[in-house]
């Protein structure tokens, strides 16, 4: 009567959603999120680009960032296409691979930015704390280990997901919430036992972006009481400036991860594009900022971003 189950032999496929109640404002929302695709492309392409280019920024810092922007290129390009076809060309079907291919990669870049900010704020706590054992601490081998870990970590907390979902009947009409596929959306889908789903899925949480976040909190701590035992006021200011950018990239990326998570626990009762809306701002906004802030803050770059959109007139 509600549909029919379907079995491993014959996958569901998926329906996914622009913007309940705004279909006429469809248009005006591609626009936009087109706007911030090309804005997070060429933004991350350009610093990616200004620290290949420029000897003087081949340091533990750079290479963190390098790898940042190479994240946040997979997080927009993860998105892209069924935001596309969505917004632009209406077409809302998507197919069960498809859609857990989706899923991997969405929740791989995002397990991932939280672990590239984990090492960036170890990356602060050296060279605030530790300021002369730094060249020998953080080395290019010791950086590139900690990017090989934080991309296996990633990859190891999601690869098990597709699978766990694959194992469940689907017998409901399969409407996703969002333009893309998302865990915590396709979990409410099955009409099989999810506990085992809903344990991992809690646990991989707290060991990515949990530990992340509170082990980010303790770094910056340490360099706090650190910076409060320089004796001149304006020696603390300079070394916090160097954190001004982390700290930004850090507070766009966990600030709406909670307000997602706030608004699917306490605001059912708010209509459905207000949820929409902002895992959009989560998944589409620090691919975006992320270079803005760094170009802005970070001279090196600023001054080379200026060479190449003004030639020789900077």
């Amino acid at each position: 009567m509600g549909g029919h189950s379907h079995n491993s032999s014959e996958l569901p496929s998926f329906t996914l959603t622009g913007l309940p109640g705004m279909e006429t404002s469809q248009h005006w929302m591609f626009l936009l999120l087109g706007t911030l695709y090309m804005v997070s492309i060429v933004g991350n392409a350009l610093i990616l680009f200004i620290i290949k280019e420029k000897q003087s920024l081949h340091h533990p810092m750079y290479y963190f960032l390098a790898l940042l922007s190479v994240n946040d290129l997979g997080v927009s390009s993860s998105t892209l296409p069924t935001v596309l076809t969505t917004f632009c060309f209406h077409l809302k079907k998507i197919s069960f691979d498809s859609c857990m291919a989706q899923m991997f990669f969405i929740h791989f870049f995002s397990f991932t930015e939280s672990g590239i900010l984990l090492v960036m704020s170890f990356d602060r706590y050296v060279a605030i704390c530790n300021p002369l054992r730094y060249a020998t601490v953080l080395t290019d081998a010791r950086v590139a280990r900690m990017g090989v870990s934080v991309i296996i970590r990633s990859f190891c907390m999601v690869f098990p997901l597709p699978f766990l979902l694959k194992r469940l009947p689907f017998c409901k009409a399969n409407v996703l919430s969002h333009a893309y596929c998302l865990h915590p959306d396709l979990i409410r889908l099955p009409c099989g036992d999810i506990t085992i789903n809903n344990i991992f899925g809690l646990f991989i949480v707290i060991s990515t972006f949990g530990l992340d976040s509170a082990l980010i909190a303790i770094s910056y701590v340490l360099i706090l009481h650190s910076v409060l035992a320089i004796a001149s006021w304006e020696e603390r200011l300079k070394t916090l400036n160097t954190c001004v950018s982390h700290m930004c990239a850090v507070l766009i990326f966990y600030v709406p991860m909670v307000g997602v998570s706030m608004a699917a626990r306490y605001g059912r009762h708010a209509p459905q594009y207000v949820h929409t809306l902002m895992s959009l701002i989560y998944l589409f906004v620090p691919p975006m900022l992320n270079p803005v802030i760094y170009s802005i803050k970070t001279k090196e770059i600023r001054q080379r971003l200026f060479k190449i959109l003004l030639g020789n007139r900077f």
